[in-house]
C-alpha cells in the first residue's frame, strides 16, 4: 500500500538520525529523536504535551505518525519503524502477535467514551438488536472489535454471527450516509460526532462490558528501543503528568486540541472530554494499587484481567491465534517508571 511504503520510507530516514547521546554544539546533548505512533483518537493529553513543547523541554524530539486506528501501526512496530506508541487494544493485538513491547502507563480509559452508534432508520434500539443489523462497523484488532465480542457473549451468540465490516470510526460518517453500515462501535470523539450528525448513540461500553468496559489506552514502546534508551520512560511519565496538570488547570486546552487534531466541532470536543476526563482518568497511584481496576501490578485483576478478556475476544474473532496468559501480560508491563515518579513525590 502506498501510504505504508511512504510511511516506512520516512521512518527509515528519520531513524538514521535518532541515536541517543549525540553531542551538539557547546557540549550539549542533542534531543533524542524517535518515531511516535498513535491513532487519530481522543488522546488529548498527548496533543497538549505536543503543542506545549513538553517533549522538547525534556530533551525529546518525537516525529509523530497518526493512523486511522491502532491496528495499522502494528506494521510500524513489526518493522521497528515506530519506537513509542499510545494506543488502545492494538497493544494487546501486538502482544498476541508476539511483537516485543513494554507498556509503561495508562494514557486513559477510552471505554468511557466508546459507544454503539446506529442509524435512526435502522430499527436498532440497543446492543441486543445487533443480530438484525445489516452491517456493523468495527476495525479489527481494536477496542471496537472487543466490544462487539463482549456484546455477542452477553446476548448468547458467536462473534461470527454478526455482520462486521472492518472500517475505522473516522470513516463511519460516509459509511452511514451511503447506507454501507447501519451500526458501528466508535470511540470518542467520533461517537459523539456521529450523534451530532444525526446518528443515534444507544449504548456505551459500560452497558455490555466488564468492569465498566474494556478499552485501556496505554503508552509503551518497543522493548529494544526502551532498553537502548532507558531514560525515555521516566521522561514520558513526567511529560504525561505535566500535560495532565495543565489540562486540569485549563480544560479548554483539551477541547482546543481535540478540535485541532480531529477536526470536530467544539460541542463534540466538549461532549467527548466530559465523558473521558476527571474521575475516569487513571492516576499513577491507581495504576500502582493492586485493588484498582486500573492496576498495572495485580496478577489477576486490573489491566491484566482486561487484557486477558480482550485477547479472548480477539482470539474468538480470529484476529490473533490465542488469548494471552496472565504471565505473558505481566511480562509486558513495566510500572517501574511511574513507581519511581510517585516515590519521588510526583502525582
Amino acid at each position: 500500500m502506498f501510504w505504508l511504503k511512504k510511511f516506512l520510507s520516512t521512518c527509515t530516514m528519520v531513524a538514521t538520525l535518532s541515536a541517543a547521546g549525540l553531542t551538539a554544539a557547546h557540549g550539549q546533548t542533542a534531543p533524542l529523536k524517535f518515531n511516535y505512533g498513535l491513532p487519530s483518537a481522543d488522546y488529548y493529553v498527548v496533543y497538549v504535551a505536543k503543542d506545549a513543547g513538553l517533549f522538547q523541554k525534556h530533551g525529546l524530539e518525537p516525529n509523530f505518525f497518526f493512523f486511522a486506528s491502532g491496528a495499522p501501526l502494528l506494521a510500524g512496530l513489526k518493522s521497528e519503524s515506530l519506537d513509542i506508541i499510545s494506543t488502545g487494544l492494538a497493544s494487546a493485538f501486538a502482544l498476541g502477535q508476539k511483537i516485543p513491547i513494554k507498556l509503561l502507563f495508562w494514557e486513559m480509559d477510552d471505554s468511557a467514551g466508546e459507544a454503539l452508534v446506529v442509524s435512526p432508520k435502522s430499527g436498532l434500539n440497543s446492543y441486543r438488536d445487533l443480530p438484525k443489523a445489516k452491517a456493523i462497523g468495527a476495525p479489527s484488532g481494536t477496542c471496537a472489535q472487543v466490544a462487539l465480542g463482549l456484546i455477542a457473549r452477553k446476548i448468547g451468540i458467536k462473534y461470527t454471527d454478526l455482520k462486521v465490516v472492518n472500517i475505522a470510526p473516522p470513516l463511519y460518517a460516509n459509511a452511514f450516509a451511503s447506507d454501507s453500515i447501519d451500526a458501528g462501535i466508535a470511540w470518542a470523539p467520533y461517537a459523539q460526532a456521529l450523534a451530532e450528525q444525526g446518528q443515534k448513540i444507544v449504548n456505551y461500553d459500560a452497558d455490555y462490558g466488564i468492569d465498566g468496559g474494556i478499552c485501556p489506552v496505554m503508552t509503551g514502546g518497543r522493548t529494544k528501543f526502551l532498553q537502548q534508551n532507558p531514560e525515555i520512560g521516566m521522561k514520558l511519565v513526567r511529560i504525561n503528568a505535566e500535560a495532565t496538570a495543565m489540562v486540569e488547570k485549563n480544560p479548554q486546552l483539551a477541547l482546543d486540541a481535540l478540535v485541532k487534531y480531529l477536526s470536530v466541532t467544539p460541542s463534540v470536543a466538549k461532549a467527548a472530554y466530559d465523558r473521558l476526563c476527571c474521575a475516569r482518568r487513571p492516576t499513577f497511584a491507581q495504576q500502582l494499587d493492586p485493588q484498582s481496576p486500573y492496576s498495572m501490578v495485580s496478577k489477576d485483576g486490573g489491566l491484566v484481567k482486561k487484557l486477558q478478556i480482550a485477547t479472548q475476544m480477539l482470539a474468538e474473532s480470529g484476529s490473533i491465534p490465542a488469548a494471552l496468559t496472565s504471565e505473558e501480560i505481566m511480562a509486558a508491563l513495566d510500572s517501574s517508571y511511574i513507581r519511581r515518579f510517585v516515590e519521588s513525590g510526583g502525582k
